[in-house]
């Protein structure tokens, strides 16, 4: 490693005392010729190790992002397994992926747009181009093709959404289900997640301009999408084009982008220059000001409300969430003592994200006809029918599958990142290490 010391070499050769100018001639520097007092030579310190030496190296993993990105995707498979509507509330997933998101593109955009954009995409679109070369094959397998929908040519032109998602990838609504093996939606159910890859990519190709617009003029910047969003939704929401993809993209879009430009502003540092107090006091004003709008919307008797179905709701509760957590944002290099046994999961999971996210639908909808036959076994119909009928056990069930299908496929986000290609990317504890740094 290099020193961090500069040393100036000295432009006077060095003296033996011990020999006359006889048998040595003495060459006097021009500057002592002129009268000009030599400058003393600079005192070397005492060597230090690399560690000291050095300043602590930037840009390294922080591990408090690397917690939030891990419980934001075990967030997501819980919701998409039990449906709860409190877990949206408990940890709003998608504006706190987001936000993480927001935060490390700005911070990446010091160095030239157009790589940066380039490298995002590079490490997005080939894990989802793999998954969906395998959905269009079993969809096509199960009875989907250019004549289903009636318009063969759109339905070739749409599979191109499939190389670049910047609108939905097409799916089948319906399906026979392999005769009846799955639900007749499974592919709806696999693919409708894939929202949250087409609103990543417009804000990777917007996100130059963002940032500039933040830079100038921040407040309003921060606040125009939450803006157009609660003006989409109010006074748009009954038209008929709302069901259209141009539609769909903006209001998703919109719904999030607030917290994509909070978490930017994180990343370029604006959130240390303001006053300690005003995310703290303003953020939960915003979140109680989702929850009332939550609890204005209709009411289905049945079952409580959703706030993943009120877009309003979400975007306001999802920026105080995230302002919360980007205040407290403590950079952690190091794990602290009481969540290093978690290091290996959450390295597993931030390393094969796109992963998880692409296929733990996959996993829940194929752990329902591995259960199915243990309906027709006497023994788990007599004794266990409650274990058979219970969601803990399709999710117990699942999450066997998601690993191995991570196993199967997740070696392309490594491919895509241009790292050597890992099975299983599970960082171990390093005991000794830690002693030794304490």
């Amino acid at each position: 490693m290099r020193s961090p010391y500069r040393w100036r070499r000295d432009v006077t050769a060095p003296i033996d005392l011990g020999r006359t100018q006889d048998t040595v001639p003495l060459r006097v520097p021009a500057a002592w010729r002129q009268g000009t007092v030599p400058p003393e030579p600079e005192p070397q310190p005492d060597p230090k190790p690399a560690s000291e030496a050095s300043p602590r190296r930037k840009g390294g993993r922080d591990r408090y992002f690397d917690l939030l990105r891990a419980l934001a995707l075990v967030r997501v498979v819980f919701y998409h397994n039990f449906g709860w509507f409190w877990l949206p509330l408990l940890f709003p997933s998608m504006g706190v992926m987001f936000a993480l998101a927001g935060s490390l593109m700005a911070r990446s955009l010091s160095r030239p747009a157009l790589g940066v954009i380039r490298g995002r995409l590079r490490r997005l679109l080939p894990p989802m181009w793999l998954f969906g070369a395998l959905m269009i094959a079993l969809q096509i397998r199960d009875g989907w093709g250019p004549h289903s929908e009636g318009h063969p040519i759109w339905w070739w032109a749409k599979l191109a959404l499939w190389i670049l998602p910047l609108s939905t990838p097409p799916y089948a609504d319906e399906l026979p289900g392999f005769h009846h093996l799955v639900e007749h939606t499974w592919a709806a159910q696999i693919i409708v997640p894939l929202w949250y890859l087409r609103a990543y990519l417009w804000y990777v190709l917007l996100s130059p301009l963002m940032l500039r617009a933040l830079r100038r003029f921040p407040v309003v910047t921060l606040f125009t999408p939450l803006a157009l969003s609660i003006v989409m939704n109010t006074f748009f929401a009954d038209q008929e084009f709302v069901y259209s993809r141009v539609w769909e993209t903006a209001n998703d879009f919109m719904m999030f982008g607030s917290c994509w430009i909070l978490g930017m502003a994180h990343g370029e540092g604006l959130l240390k220059k303001i006053p300690q107090y005003v995310l703290p006091s303003i953020a939960p004003l915003i979140m109680v000001a989702g929850l009332w709008y939550l609890r204005t919307r209709p009411v289905d008797p049945t079952e409580p409300t959703d706030i993943e179905s009120w877009p309003i709701a979400q975007a306001l509760w999802s920026l105080g969430f995230v302002a919360i957590l980007l205040h407290v944002s403590p950079t952690w290099e190091r794990w602290p003592r009481p969540l290093e046994r978690w290091n290996g999961l959450v390295s597993l999971l931030n390393a094969r994200a796109v992963s998880v996210y692409l296929w733990h639908e996959t996993a829940l909808v194929a752990a329902v006809p591995l259960i199915d036959p243990l309906w027709s076994v006497h023994f788990f119909y007599t004794n266990l029918r409650w274990l058979l009928a219970s969601q803990w056990f399709t999710l117990l069930v699942a999450i066997p599958l998601l690993g191995l299908l991570l196993l199967v496929f997740g070696w392309v986000e490594d491919l895509a990142a241009k790292r050597s290609p890992r099975l299983l990317p599970y960082a171990r504890r390093r005991r000794g290490r830690r002693r030794a740094a304490d």
